[in-house]
């Protein structure tokens, strides 16, 4: 019998499947406390249920294991990269990013990625699998008892399409965000999308208070194409329509990530064309320098280019920064760490 997946159990669901079990209610509510607040990783650990109940559990579930296979920290700012392997031996990516305002992480939501996008190191050796509830929770959880800090915010922002993994995704924000749990404020949770417009419309309606990045890398729709695939899926005025509903929907107003590629998509025309995207809209615009990929021939624009393009924007009423950059010495961009270690495995 294959052992069912506890940690992606649900605080009513949990209490439901040990009524199942012959066991009383209150017993869930002491194994999710254990799971999502003490972030216990054994059984044995959980020592107010009796041994015969943990060795119940111990046979009919499983804490599924997230163990780290490497650690990077940055010399230049606080900025941790850590490399976990999955029970499967599938490997992921977080990073933790320490600010004033608190500790932030950034979660994988796949292994591997099926979109493609030419600038991503995430999407070089395509899409594996998805993640559960329990794996996303698991990189949180895990750096919390690895570095002994508590996370505030976090984003979904690295390997993988979040809303490629709609339901498994939805899951992991409720869970977060429970009264049981950590209880993160679901204002402190941003996920990126590269613009499935069905799920971002679907996830209008789910009566959250998540922040939506939309991945956006180009100001109009034939440049998108040759950036991401997915843009021939779904053209720019579906996607900007979608973003439009989802900040109707929810009041929260929509990120548009722009990964600045030099000779590409930092022109005047690129300029012209953003204002003419936003100008209207209630959002915010994120300027990223990519951040080169030795699989890719892709160039950053130097600081002063990318200072001017900011300028230009700004004076033509948009609301626009520059991603500060961190944990560049130590493969912090998506994907980066988890592609260096398959290489390595390979030479070996």
């Amino acid at each position: 019998m294959d052992k069912k997946d506890i940690v992606s159990f649900g605080y009513e669901e949990l209490l439901l499947e040990m009524e199942r079990i012959g066991e009383k209610p209150f017993r869930g509510k002491q194994i999710y406390s254990w799971l999502h607040e003490k972030l216990a990783e054994e059984f044995s650990q959980m020592t107010n249920l009796s041994v015969a109940l943990r060795e119940k559990l111990e046979a009919m579930y499983e804490i599924k294991k997230i163990s780290m296979a490497a650690r990077r920290i940055s010399k230049k700012d606080p900025t941790e990269k850590f490399l976990f392997e999955l029970g499967d031996g599938s490997m992921i990516e977080s990073v933790l990013m320490k600010y004033d305002y608190g500790n932030s992480v950034c979660i994988s939501s796949q292994v591997g990625c099926r979109m493609g996008c030419r600038f991503c190191a995430s999407a070089i050796g395509g899409f594996e699998r998805n993640l559960t509830p329990s794996e996303m929770l698991g990189q949180i959880y895990r750096i919390q008892k690895l570095t002994g800090e508590r996370v505030s915010n976090v984003v979904v922002m690295g390997t993988g399409e979040p809303l490629d993994n709609y339901d498994n995704f939805l899951k992991f924000v409720k869970m977060l965000s429970d009264s049981h749990g950590l209880h993160i404020s679901q204002r402190n949770i941003t996920a990126s999308t590269c613009g499935i417009v069905p799920n971002i419309r679907r996830l209008a309606k789910e009566g959250l208070q998540i922040t939506l990045a939309l991945s956006l890398h180009a100001s109009n729709q034939e440049k998108r194409e040759e950036l991401m695939p997915i843009a021939k899926k779904y053209e720019l005025s579906e996607v900007m329509a979608a973003c439009d509903y989802y900040f109707k929907e929810t009041g929260r107003r929509p990120t548009f990530e722009y990964s600045l590629v030099k000779g590409v998509n930092d022109g005047a025309k690129d300029v012209k064309e953003l204002v003419s995207l936003l100008l209207e809209r209630n959002c915010h615009l994120n300027l990223i320098p990519v951040n080169p990929v030795k699989e890719r021939d892709f160039e950053r624009p130097d600081r002063k280019n990318a200072l001017a393009l900011k300028n230009k924007l700004e004076k033509n009423g948009i609301n626009v920064t520059i991603r500060r950059e961190r944990g560049s010495d130590i493969d912090g961009a998506c994907g980066q760490l988890r592609r260096r270690y398959a290489d390595a495995k390979k030479e070996k």
